[in-house]
């Protein structure tokens, strides 16, 4: 199964300046994401950044590094330049891991590939899990998909879909109805090299800048996104200090039970 994973990796975090340089366990953070990309079936693992002090950290372990344009809009922007760069075929599949995920199981990643190959339909596939709290639900932070019969998104939303007419009728839902599933969507997209072609050249869409979510400027331009729910629940990446604290207690977790 060959697909190519890109990690993109911005020095310029607002809330963690230089966040894929920050220490976990005496390595970068970029270098456990790295390992992780490399401990899945991708027969290439590429860094892009526009930083040097990252292309120079991952030089030193050894890792492809693609230096791109500093002013993306996106990370599939700079995702799209990697892929022109480096040639890939139209088909190829390349897998978005994000550079702040250093405990991603590469059985995600594998499963999100493996998902264009068992849907040839797809433009793009990604995942989902299932919430079980009416709390989440109603999060605007969020994110929530509605998918129909063979796991192909209907819609993205942070407001909470499916609406519970019947037994959220006075507009103040306190429980999830029992027979409904509600999913949460999981960041991680898999991509066929056209497909991100296409994609920069779309502007971005009326739904997409309402909801704040690229992946709805995709599904206005008809592109069909599968979405698998996930063989794991992932453990979630580093946005903030208490993010990182948290890793890190995970990583001293896993030394001492060795």
């Amino acid at each position: 199964m060959s697909f190519t994973v890109v990690i993109p990796a911005r020095y310029a975090s607002t809330r963690l300046p230089g966040k894929p340089l920050l220490d976990l366990d005496g390595w970068p953070m970029i270098r456990h994401v790295h390992a992780r990309a490399c401990e899945s079936g991708a027969s290439r693992v590429i860094v892009a950044t526009d930083e040097e002090r990252i292309a120079d950290t991952c030089g030193d372990f050894g890792a492809e590094v693609v230096m791109t344009d500093s002013d993306h809009a996106s990370g599939t922007d700079r995702l799209e330049e990697v892929a022109r760069r480096c040639g890939l075929a139209a088909e190829e599949r390349v897998v978005n891991v994000q550079g702040d995920e250093p405990l991603i199981p590469p059985a995600l990643i594998n499963q999100v590939a493996q998902s264009l190959q068992r849907f040839p339909d797809s433009a793009i596939a990604t995942l989902c899990e299932r919430l079980h709290d009416v709390e989440s639900v109603l999060n605007p932070n969020i994110v929530k998909v509605v998918r129909d019969r063979e796991g192909y998104a209907l819609y993205f939303s942070r407001a909470p879909i499916p609406w519970a007419r019947d037994q959220w009728a006075d507009g103040t839902p306190a429980s999830l109805p029992p027979a409904t599933p509600y999913f949460r969507h999981i960041g991680i997209y898999g991509y066929r090299a056209r497909v991100l072609h296409d994609f920069v050249s779309w502007p971005p869409s009326l739904l997409e800048q309402v909801e704040s979510l690229e992946q709805l400027r995709a599904m206005e331009n008809g592109a069909r996104i599968h979405v698998d729910e996930a063989l794991e629940v992932p453990p979630g990446g580093v946005d903030t200090e208490a993010d990182l604290e948290r890793v890190r207690a995970v990583f001293q977790n896993r030394k001492q039970e060795k």
